[in-house]
């Protein structure tokens, strides 16, 4: 009996120990089994890891253009007067993601993509807009250009109306100042006899007043109406003589004062009417050519000479 167990119990610790082989091998196929699937999904997040790292640094670069090309058109439709709320709004919103610190999943990033293709059409919806505006504006300058020709044609010919209408104005302004004719010089003695200049000089024993006379020439342009008569008489040293105690006094004449012998007011009808001055010196003429200048108003219409002997 004893001889028979002893027989059988190497076998069995031969089985024992082969079993604790086959344990201790599977052990070791099932760790090798385990670190070799925890290395390939490692190996497969750090692939899905940096693929969506890939991902995300296109993305942004897309997102980099779009925003780019956003600008270009938001500057050129503000140049042309177009609405660029709407560019605006959508070139913020990606300026934002653009921004953002976070990674990105995939199905983000698939989603943000889509929109990037629906901005890249609304860019090509911007560039039809911004030929229209082009247009547009062209247009306008084109009919601002017309505009301002036109104007200029009519500033032009107003000026030439208004340079016209200042020729005719002078012209009938010219054409308006009364004339004077047969203006005469008469020396008027004590006795009331008469010596006209142009018999022969006069002598201060003659002239005890001067009479100017004169009729006013037909015209009929001028504006009926009272007119101031000058007469000034002006002594060889070209000064003129006046008394103010015998109604003498000043006009304006081309913006100076100037002293008048004598004055009338009279009622200018147009039917040439003949006008009479006298003057009476009280003392004696200084001998040589006098000057009779006669004005109407502020211009001069005549003159004429006298010698005193």
């Amino acid at each position: 009996m004893n001889t028979e167990f002893e027989k059988h119990t190497p076998e069995k610790k031969d089985q024992g120990k082969n079993i604790i082989i086959i344990v201790l091998v599977l052990l070791v196929i099932i760790s090798g089994i385990k670190l070799y699937t925890d290395y390939v999904d490692r190996t497969k997040k750090s692939e899905e890891i940096l693929l969506l790292s890939t991902e995300n640094n296109d993305l942004n670069k897309r997102i980099d253009s779009v925003t780019y090309q956003l600008d270009l058109r938001i500057q050129e439709i503000e140049k042309l007067g177009g609405d660029v709320k709407s560019l605006e709004e959508v070139r913020d919103q990606l300026i934002a993601e653009r921004n953002t610190s976070r990674q990105r999943s995939s199905s983000e990033i698939v989603a943000l993509n889509e929109k990037i293709k629906s901005y890249n059409g609304m860019i090509v919806e911007k560039d039809q807009e911004i030929l229209e505006l082009r247009a547009m504006n062209q247009q306008l300058f084109t009919e601002n250009q017309d505009l301002k020709t036109t104007q200029a044609e009519i500033e032009e010919e107003v000026a030439q109306l208004n340079i016209q209408k200042e020729d005719l104005q002078a012209k009938v302004t010219v054409a308006s100042m009364l004339k004077v004719e047969n203006i005469e010089v008469s020396a008027v003695n004590s006795k009331g006899k008469e010596r006209v200049e142009t018999t022969k000089d006069f002598r201060n024993r003659q002239i005890e007043r001067i009479k100017v006379s004169f009729n006013i020439a037909d015209n009929k342009v001028a504006e009926k109406g009272p007119r101031n008569i000058y007469v000034q008489v002006l002594a060889p040293n070209a000064q003129p003589i006046f008394d103010v105690a015998k109604g003498s006094g000043t006009f304006m004449m081309q913006g100076a004062e100037q002293f008048y012998t004598v004055k009338q007011d009279v009622i200018f009808d147009n039917t040439e009417q003949v006008l009479t001055f006298f003057y009476e010196k009280g003392s004696d003429y200084v001998s040589g050519e006098h000057q009779v200048k006669i004005y109407v108003d502020n211009y001069e219409v005549g003159s004429k000479t006298f010698t005193v002997k």
